[in-house]
């Protein structure tokens, strides 16, 4: 029977190839755990039709993330700060706090994504990375401010 493999099988056939393999395999391994379909035309179509409709989603995807990255190379984040003497903050900038300014400029990232080159815990403009992908990484600008204290 040739079968179209889903999922790379060991010793049987890497995804997206037709490979011949016997009946009783394909109908009690490959089958029930979705790792080959039955390389019928219907199927063949099908499969086609899901391959385009994931390239043009993944490229759709990939524009708006570039338009992302674009736009978040212009943002700059203000935060302001309780600040000691010498000019350094009481606590850090955290992940946390640049995904909230983010997420008020209507920009939702996970703090996952969120690197910082070094820990902020100075006044003035520090870069911190956001990861939107592998290959995109755009740089936001965060400026910290003192905060003034009321008496």
């Amino acid at each position: 029977m040739n079968v179209y493999m889903l999922k790379d099988v060991e010793k049987v056939g890497m995804a997206g190839q037709i490979v011949k393999v016997a009946d009783g395999y394909a109908a009690n391994f490959l089958f029930p755990r979705k790792l080959a379909v039955e390389a019928t035309e219907s199927n063949m179509e099908q499969l086609k039709a899901r391959v385009v409709k994931e390239t043009i989603n993944a490229q759709v995807l990939s524009s708006k993330i570039a338009m992302l990255a674009e736009r978040l190379k212009s943002v700059v984040l203000t935060i302001k700060s309780r600040v000691h003497d010498d000019g350094k903050l009481y606590g850090a900038v955290s992940a946390d706090d640049i995904v909230d300014l983010l997420k008020a400029q209507d920009v939702v990232v996970n703090r996952k994504q969120i690197e910082f080159d070094k820990t902020i815990k100075t006044v003035g403009e520090h870069k911190v990375t956001i990861r939107l992908s592998a290959k995109l990484k755009p740089q936001v600008t965060v400026k910290v401010v003192a905060q003034k204290e009321s008496k």
